[in-house]
């Protein structure tokens, strides 16, 4: 006879823990903390100079998002990161990412770790995928041992936030168990606040935002089809978003963290923000348009915890422009990250 009553218990256990991790409110959410004013920072090839967090305190931010990359080929189940302190980027070693770390607190700004994947040539994330059960598993162990060292780095540099992975709605979707299980796993190793980044369109399909501190979101939001569109606009393209992002933020009872915002430099950039085509033509105005409307409605929102500008690039000089199109640096975006940041609103 088939014993159908390990099954039945598997799914009450299970289902019991889902269900438990989503707390429903009418009840509008505040936060009452620190707005987070920060910047995600390249992870450096070599290490740090004295001056290198020097023009992050400059536009006032508070915040740096340190991010050391583990690797894959996409389809396949061998997870590679740095075990020890040899790697071609120091900011990604523990010992890089530890002293970086260790830099940022000594000039007064605090540090949200966040460990990335990066698959072959840039494939996103969100979407990766495996075909058999035994390719999980072998994927969880490199990844899961991934997560767990640089918590442990979190912990002995008393890193301030932790935010325990970025963009992996399909491994999440797929695989909701090792999630729960690796958080019990980080918040043995790490006791600070956690979080997690979840891409803008599936942030709601998280099932384990009880277990985190912030609801984590790369807030990529789609906000007008026209080239160069006015500020006004742009806000009134942050409306239905907002309605939303409210919407959520009470019915899970959490502050709603903008993990990674930003916009490039060029014609189109609000169009779809999460993409970055280098062939457009060049636009630092609206650029800076883009960072208006977001802290003219969307930074005073009470639900809103603050947020991570994408992206930030140690030792850029004075007047020098970054490689990547998505960096506010040295751009009339960077006056407007100035003038917010100082203000507290």
């Amino acid at each position: 006879m088939k014993n159908t009553l390990f099954p039945f218990l598997l799914s009450v256990l299970f289902g019991n823990l889902f269900s438990c991790t989503s707390v429903s409110s009418d009840k509008a959410y505040r936060y009452g903390g620190e707005k987070l004013k920060g910047v995600a920072f390249v992870a450096p090839r070599d290490s740090l100079e004295a001056t290198t967090y020097q023009p992050v305190k400059q536009i006032n931010a508070e915040w740096v998002a340190l991010m050391p990359y583990g690797y894959t080929r996409e389809g396949t189940a061998d997870f590679v990161y740095v075990k020890d302190n040899e790697w071609k980027w120091w900011g990604e070693s523990p010992r890089g990412v530890a002293h970086c770390v260790q830099m940022a607190h000594d000039r007064g700004l605090k540090v949200m770790l966040k460990p990335h994947m990066w698959i072959g040539r840039g494939t996103f994330t969100g979407h990766f995928e495996l075909a058999t059960e035994a390719e999980w598993q072998t994927f969880e162990k490199g990844f899961g041992e991934y997560l767990l060292d640089f918590a442990r780095v979190a912990d002995s540099t008393e890193v301030d936030l932790y935010c325990i992975a970025t963009e992996m709605q399909t491994f999440v979707k797929r695989r909701p168990q090792f999630w729960f299980q690796i958080i019990r796993d980080i918040k043995k190793i790490y006791k600070g606040k956690l979080t997690y980044a979840e891409n803008w369109d599936v942030y709601q399909d998280v099932p384990f935002w009880n277990e985190l501190d912030y609801v984590g979101i790369d807030a990529y939001f789609p906000l007008s089809d026209e080239q160069s569109p006015d500020v006004v606009t742009l806000k009134n393209g942050w409306k239905p978003h907002l309605k939303a992002l409210e919407k959520y933020s009470s019915k899970v009872q959490k502050p709603i963290l903008f993990t990674e915002f930003g916009y490039m430099s060029s014609d189109f950039a609000a169009r779809r923000p999460w993409e970055s085509d280098r062939d457009r033509p060049a636009n630092e105005l609206l650029q800076a348009r883009t960072y208006e409307a977001f802290f003219q409605e969307v930074w005073k929102q009470d639900w809103m915890a603050g947020g991570f500008v994408w992206k930030w690039f140690p030792g850029l000089g004075q007047g020098e422009r970054a490689r990547d199109p998505f960096s506010p640096q040295n751009k009339e975006a960077e006056k407007v990250l100035e003038k917010y940041f100082q203000e507290n609103f």
